[in-house]
């Protein structure tokens, strides 16, 4: 599994995903709110299955 996701977009992830499971958990928003799993673990291993797909890239290292 090659790494796609960089640091500012890593970050982001992370955050969001935090945010929205929170969110969801004081009852704020609705169960929807679980999707934020989805970006926590995506930012967490740096890797998104989708980035491939589209021909994107935001990790700085050099691929083999």
């Amino acid at each position: 599994m090659k790494l796609n996701v960089g640091g500012i977009d890593r970050i982001a992830r992370i955050a969001v995903g935090v945010i929205l499971i929170a969110l969801t958990l004081m009852g704020t928003i609705g169960v929807w709110g679980w999707v934020g799993v989805v970006p926590l673990l995506t930012g967490l291993t740096r890797f998104c299955p989708l980035y491939p797909m589209l021909g994107f890239n935001t990790c700085p290292m050099k691929q083999e």
